[in-house]
């Protein structure tokens, strides 16, 4: 059994299930320690192996972790198609390996096998081409060299041919591993490649494979390509049931390398009646396996810039939607300046801000910050923004309209996913302020006479607790004041070095050095300034902000 991890930008691993407990939480000693996740405890949850089978254990963590729908109470026993939430992590149990490759290609560990054998043969690249280089200078060639040196040329020029197409990747393994049979005189034999640290089957002939993980370790880590001329010469292999009962003779595997990498290898192996391989055929299954690797990469790469061409103009496409989603002025309010501005990290991002005229003349400021950043964000944005705009035509009271909203996102919200909300309602002719907060950066109150205060009071962020209770709290805009909202990328900005917040406490001096500059002026020359005070790490969350300045 293992488990897939999925982490909330979109990557993830594969663990397999094989120590006797597995630890995972922000602490750098668990065995799957995730430092960056605020949501995760030090030590939030464990699984374990039982005589019963494995379980997983929630440590009192203090976010909790769900188990399928329900919250983990102690321990639950786990088996594939499970699914667990734990901060922004989802962890889904599956059967290990795929079934079917496990048919074709098993892996034996070396523990059993000879560490010397007379018939082994070793070469990498380097070696090989060298001796090419060294042959081509001699002035007298025997007969069988000139025969082989013929299969060589006949085999590479036929790579070439095959090669020089624009096969589907998908094809193009079996194409190369046909080659390789037939250049060698091989019976059988598999291409495997790595994909995020696992070898995956990609084309074969033949089943019931038992390839030596010292094989394959010799082979991808020291880059070189192997061959036994005879396994009923070793001792190890011929006691092997696989070598028995597939009689096999004699087998090379080379590795599927590039100039920067090995992205795999290649398997090939013959029968007790057919000759065994030579020196000649490992050098020549080295070489066509260095020219398969570089066409795999090059068709690879080919793949991931159609992929990426498609990608830019959804994401241009998308981010041109969200912008849409945000106002595209501000309103113009009677002895107030008011200004807005959102700036995305990535092409789209989880921000959202807004003004909402009411009918009985007060204005509604808000601003949420979804949690993460890039397309699945936006998309959770968006949703907050549907959900807005259809609450917005009641008029609501603060504290009522962030309760409605968290039940309604959380019905649907992702398990891990959240977003902090604040909502505050003006009335311009008084300047008074009702606001509730779901767990949103406090807002700054620039005073006219150059002090500064927080908006303090919250709740829960939405998307959680459906039933959670949020409460609502007053303040006053007076003349000369300006309230200023933001989200977290504002404060959250780093120093150079990455060891330093830009902080409240920046931003409250910033914002009371330039109390009598122009609403829409501050910001920009905020973001010029974060821009330059951070270097290098420039915006690594989206920004938004609104200031609210009482002219009168």
């Amino acid at each position: 059994m293992e488990i897939l991890i999925l982490g909330a930008e979109g990557g993830s691993s594969t663990v397999p299930l094989q120590k006797d407990t597995l630890s995972l939480g922000r602490a750098a000693d668990n065995d799957l320690p995730y430092p960056n996740d605020p949501w995760l405890s030090r030590y939030h949850l464990r699984f374990e192996r039982t005589p019963e089978g494995w379980l997983v254990r929630d440590l009192n963590s203090r976010n909790g972790t769900i188990f399928d729908a329900e919250s983990l109470k102690g321990s639950r026993a786990i088996g594939p198609g499970n699914r667990i939430y734990a901060g922004h992590l989802t962890i889904e149990v599956r059967d290990s390996a795929d079934s079917s490759r496990r048919s074709i290609v098993n892996f034996v560990p070396p523990q059993s096998e000879s560490t010397e054998r007379r018939s082994t043969m070793v070469t990498n690249l380097d070696q090989v081409l060298g001796r090419t280089s060294a042959g081509v200078g001699r002035a007298k060639v025997s007969k069988d060299s000139t025969l082989n040196n013929a299969r060589v040329v006949d085999a590479l020029l036929r790579v070439g041919r095959e090669l020089a197409g624009h096969r589907p990747l998908a094809e193009l393994f079996q194409v190369i591993l046909d080659l390789s049979l037939s250049a060698v005189d091989a019976m059988r034999g598999v291409i495997l490649t790595l994909e995020s640290g696992d070898l995956e089957l990609h084309a074969s002939k033949g089943e019931g494979f038992s390839i030596s993980t010292a094989v394959v370790d010799q082979v991808l880590r020291a880059k070189e390509s192997l061959m036994v001329r005879d396994a009923q010469m070793d001792d190890a292999l011929r006691e092997q049931k696989s070598i028995v009962s597939q009689r096999v003779h004699s087998f090379m595997a080379a590795p599927l390398q590039t100039a920067e990498r090995v992205i795999g290898l290649i398997y090939v192996d013959t029968g007790d009646h057919i000759s065994p391989f030579a020196q000649e055929d490992l050098d020549l299954l080295t070489v066509m396996a260095n020219v398969a690797a570089i066409r795999i990469e090059h068709a690879r790469l080919v793949l991931i810039e159609q992929a990426e061409k498609v990608m830019e103009v959804e994401l241009a496409q998308a981010s041109e939607i969200q912008r849409s989603l945000l106002p595209l002025e501000t309103p113009s309010v009677p002895g107030y300046e008011l200004a807005g501005f959102n700036l995305a990290c990535r092409t789209v991002g989880g921000d959202y801000y807004d003004f909402i005229p009411y009918s009985d003349g007060r204005l509604a400021v808000l601003v949420g910050d979804v949690s993460g950043k890039g397309l699945a964000a936006s998309l959770m944005m968006s949703s907050l923004q549907a959900r807005v705009q259809m609450l917005a035509e009641t008029n609501p009271e603060p504290a009522s309209a962030v309760s409605t909203l968290n039940r309604s996102l959380s019905v649907r919200c992702p398990l891990g996913k959240f977003i902090t909300f604040f909502y505050a309602v003006l009335d311009p002719a008084t300047g008074k302020i009702s606001y509730a907060n779901a767990g949103h950066n406090y807002p700054h109150m620039i005073c006219g006479d150059g002090t500064s205060s927080f908006l303090l009071g919250g709740g829960m962020v939405l998307g959680i607790i459906g039933d959670s209770h949020y409460e609502a709290y007053d303040a006053e805009l007076n003349v000369g004041d300006t309230l200023v909202l933001f989200s977290d990328g504002v404060t959250e900005a780093r120093s150079p070095n990455g060891q330093e917040e830009f902080g409240d406490e920046r931003l409250a001096q910033f914002l009371l050095e330039r109390r009598q500059v122009p609403t829409a002026d501050i910001i920009s020359q905020l973001v010029d300034y974060l821009r330059e005070w951070s270097g290098q790490f420039g915006f690594a969350d989206d920004f938004t902000m609104l200031l609210i300045r009482r002219l009168s």
